[in-house]
């Protein structure tokens, strides 16, 4: 009968066939031109390669360029200062948004759909709004200006020290309603039965989110700040339509440093050399994500 049972079923490799063939144009797209493509970029990396590649080898040196550049530099540091903020107050603002719209409020669809909709916006667009809103001329400083405040200063994306700050005003005010909506969603899944029990014990809210909810939305967690730290890493579209990377380049950020040196200043190389440092930066983000969500789950299970 076990002989039988076994010839009777099916080979695993045949089982789902349908779906398998279904798949076979997508598995042949993620490895010619994902994997393809990054290996391309990191080969051409190491060589003088200029308007088109070319296999000149010249070992580390475009990388020792790259970090030599104060272009360069001031593009990572303000992706520190952006990508850090931009996670802390997204996750904040975010949860505290969804934990109010969790407490049933009226007119809670309108709320949300107008907490959500920047994000149904190109960076384009909200950038060249946000260029209007924070222009010393008639944004925000000249309307306080107009009511008699007239001292009142307050122009980011003009003053160098702080134009990652007036970029991340409108990445915050585009991006927040989206963290908002997972949260939200995270907060519906908890067990109505446990928010009783923390009502009938006597437990603050604040403890009941911080030491019993927050715990419970780690996937959720895990899955928004890996959402938020990719977009964080491909930032461009935002700054090109804010500040150009100005003033001078105040406002640089790696991807568009990556696009003008290869687009525009005719050197591949560099630009792969840029784009394989980006790279290094999305892999140390994938790869904790991967082992929390699926090595770590199986250690647990």
């Amino acid at each position: 009968m076990t002989g039988q049972a076994r010839a009777g079923r099916p080979n695993k490799l045949l089982r789902n066939l349908n779906a398998k063939i279904a798949s076979i144009p997508m598995i042949l797209t993620a490895l010619v031109i994902f994997v393809g493509g990054t290996f391309w970029t990191i080969f051409y990396s190491f060589t003088n390669s200029k308007l088109l590649p070319r296999l000149s080898f010249v070992g580390f040196d475009q990388y020792e360029r790259l970090w030599a550049a104060p272009r360069w530099v001031t593009a990572i540091e303000n992706l520190a200062v952006y990508g850090i903020l931009s996670l802390i107050f997204s996750l904040v603002i975010g949860f505290m948004l969804a934990a109010l719209m969790d407490q049933k409020i009226r007119f809670e669809n309108t709320f949300r759909t107008i907490f959500l909709y920047p994000f149904a916006l190109s960076f384009i667009v909200t950038g060249l709004v946000w260029q209007w809103v924070l222009n010393p001329d008639f944004g925000i400083q000249a309307v306080v200006r107009s009511i008699g405040w007239t001292s009142f200063t307050f122009n980011p994306l003009y003053t160098p020290e702080i134009v990652i700050y007036g970029i991340l005003i409108a990445a915050l005010w585009q991006g927040t309603g989206l963290v908002m909506c997972l949260m939200l969603a995270g907060l519906r899944g908890i067990d109505e039965d446990i928010w009783k029990a923390a009502r009938v014990d006597g437990i603050p809210m604040w403890r009941t989110y911080l030491f019993i909810v927050i715990p419970m939305m780690r996937p959720v967690f895990i899955t928004t700040i890996v959402i938020i730290a990719s977009g964080i890493v491909k930032v461009y579209d935002l700054v090109v339509a804010q500040t150009s990377g100005g003033p001078g380049i105040s406002s640089e950020v790696p991807a568009k440093y990556v696009y003008d040196y290869m687009f525009q200043a005719q050197n591949l190389g560099q630009g792969f050399a840029a784009s394989t440092m980006m790279l290094v930066t999305v892999a140390i983000i994938i790869v904790p994500w991967a082992y929390l969500e699926f090595g770590g789950g199986r250690k647990r299970g």
